[in-house]
């Protein structure tokens, strides 16, 4: 059986991933700081990003029950109450910076211990979740930084994997219809199916990963940050009640693609 991470799967976009991911017969190790249920077949571990000694916990837990690691799911972040809004990013919180280290570094700290893992199987696989924020001004300076700086670390991870099994993307996730937007519709369905037909479920994206995974040519993503709604038309995959989620390329900006100039 395949073996995934899913990290910050409490709710939003990890709870979708890690569910979709389930569905379709991964075993599924869904982490969060206030999870408590995984999705069927999966394991519910309860982690907090911020802490590196639990996060050296839970992949030592997954090495010795697994003997190894198929996907590792880069998600968790901390999304601050105050992140949307049009003030500038001195009149908001100074906590909203905290999501360059619970977003960014545990990123990179959760890979850290997931590549010797990934390594062991004949294919491995580390998807970052990420947005059009990295390249258009999206929610003030601290989120831009930390969807930037998620692009440009699938990119160079993927340096440092070449001549591996282990790929490294990301992929850009639109509007998601998570709790929290849909409750912020009550009371107005109306609006709220306007605004789905240009949004994505959180299980959305789980199914690309899980398409990407299995693609011969995944070699060939690997360094690159993808649309979602893009990859789906590739793989053929459709949303809830069928629909096509839309690219907002034209509108927010296109990746940028990283130098083929390597350093060392």
């Amino acid at each position: 059986m395949r073996v995934a991470v899913v990290t910050g799967a409490s709710r939003g976009a990890g709870l979708g991933i890690a569910g979709a991911l389930s569905a379709r017969g991964w075993r599924v190790y869904a982490t969060g700081r206030s999870i408590t249920e995984a999705p069927p077949g999966g394991v519910a571990v309860r982690v907090d990003h911020g802490d590196d000694d639990a996060v050296a916990a839970l992949f030592a837990r997954v090495g010795a029950d697994e003997g190894g690691l198929d996907l590792l799911v880069n998600n968790a972040a901390v999304v601050h109450d105050e992140l949307t809004g049009a003030k500038p990013f001195w009149e908001k919180p100074v906590g909203l910076g905290d999501v360059l280290d619970v977003g960014l570094r545990s990123a990179y700290v959760a890979s850290w211990h997931a590549a010797p893992l990934l390594l062991r199987r004949p294919r491995g696989l580390i998807a970052f979740t990420s947005s059009p924020g990295s390249v258009c001004y999206m929610h003030g300076p601290a989120y831009g930084a930390q969807k930037a700086g998620i692009d440009k670390m699938a990119a160079d991870m993927a340096v440092d994997f070449r001549g591996t099994s282990v790929a490294c993307v990301s992929i850009w996730m639109g509007i998601l219809l998570t709790e929290r937007l849909r409750a912020a519709f009550a009371g107005h369905p109306d609006a709220l199916a306007e605004t789905a037909r240009h949004a994505e479920t959180p299980e959305f994206t789980g199914h690309l990963i899980d398409a990407l995974f299995g693609d011969p040519e995944l070699a060939g993503h690997s360094g690159h940050t993808v649309i979602g709604a893009e990859l789906a038309v590739r793989y053929g995959i459709t949303d809830e009640g069928g629909r096509q989620p839309p690219s907002h390329r034209e509108i927010l900006g296109a990746p940028r693609e990283p130098s083929a100039v390597v350093l060392r």
